[in-house]
């Protein structure tokens, strides 16, 4: 499941960039529509969370935050709303002295949003420290290394850190699963492209199509349909991003039969077309961005 609801979060926009902090700084981080991280790298400082009390951070420390809930950074503990709002750009990180420096990515999602295993999960969680992962990471952002590699540190950082975080826990409190929700999910994330009903879901796991729509829909959030529309339209956006393969072989590997009835979904679910969707997606770059357009 975790390795499923990170994979779904490559349909969307990804940035990363390095930030370089000194002094009473403070950034204020709103409008994401997706999840993220905050690697601290170097120093200490506080995590601000609209509704909770500051949280210490210091190097080694992951912020996860696994959908989109606004929060900020300081130096020193205070009030959401008194940070100045961040909007990342396309500029270096500061030169000279720094006293905290992190590593901050995002996965920023158009409709449908996060999945709901990570839906789930607390707002904002801070992984354990663990000095020992940051080595490789710090070596990999002092090498100058292509860009084309933030894609695979994103998911890199956000699995390591979903892991870490979910072996601190016990077992009861982790979201609640089924095992006919797991069973029906894994049959979607296999082969979305096979032409699925409610009716051909329940009777691959053993129920009724009544009685699976039921505790799929209590397990996800979601009736299975609609699960099943979103799942196959995210690994769209994902192929769009990530290949250039022509929009009917597209629409043919995700489960529509015609190029015509895929582009109509697509439009309905991510308020454009496939190719614009595909013309913006090369527009971007991988190493920076904004969370609002």
């Amino acid at each position: 499941m975790l390795s499923q609801a990170v994979a779904g979060l490559r349909a969307g926009r990804g940035t990363i960039r390095r930030f370089r902090e000194a002094g009473d700084w403070g950034l204020r981080y709103s409008g994401l529509p997706g999840s993220g991280f905050h690697l601290i790298l170097r120093g200490r400082g506080w995590l601000i969370s609209a509704d909770g009390p500051p949280v210490a951070v210091a190097a080694g420390d992951v912020v996860l935050v696994t959908s989109g809930a606004d929060h900020g950074l300081s130096a020193e503990p205070r009030r959401l709303a008194d940070l100045p709002e961040v909007v990342l750009g396309l500029d270096p990180p500061q030169e000279g002295p720094a006293d905290f420096e992190f590593l901050c990515g995002a996965y920023r999602l158009g409709a449908g949003g996060v999945h709901p295993y990570l839906a789930a999960l607390p707002d904002l969680i801070v992984g354990p420290p663990s000095p020992d992962d940051l080595r490789p990471i710090a070596a990999l952002l002092d090498s100058g290394t292509p860009s084309v590699t933030w894609p695979a540190l994103l998911d890199l950082i956000l699995m390591h850190a979903l892991r870490r975080f979910l072996d601190t826990l016990d077992a009861s409190a982790l979201p609640a699963s089924d095992p006919v929700v797991e069973a029906g999910l894994r049959l979607i994330h296999e082969d979305s492209a096979l032409p699925w009903t409610a009716t051909e879901l329940g009777r691959s796991v053993g129920l009724s199509r009544a009685a699976f729509t039921r505790r799929f829909t209590a397990g996800v959030g979601q009736p299975p349909m609609t699960y099943l529309k979103r799942w196959r339209l995210n690994q769209a956006a994902r192929l769009l991003r990530q290949t250039d393969a022509p929009l009917a072989r597209i629409a043919q590997q995700v489960g529509y039969s015609t190029e015509f009835a895929f582009g109509a979904a697509f439009r309905k679910e991510y308020a454009t077309s496939p190719g614009r969707f595909r013309k913006a997606a090369q527009r971007v770059l991988p190493v920076a961005g904004r969370y609002q357009d």
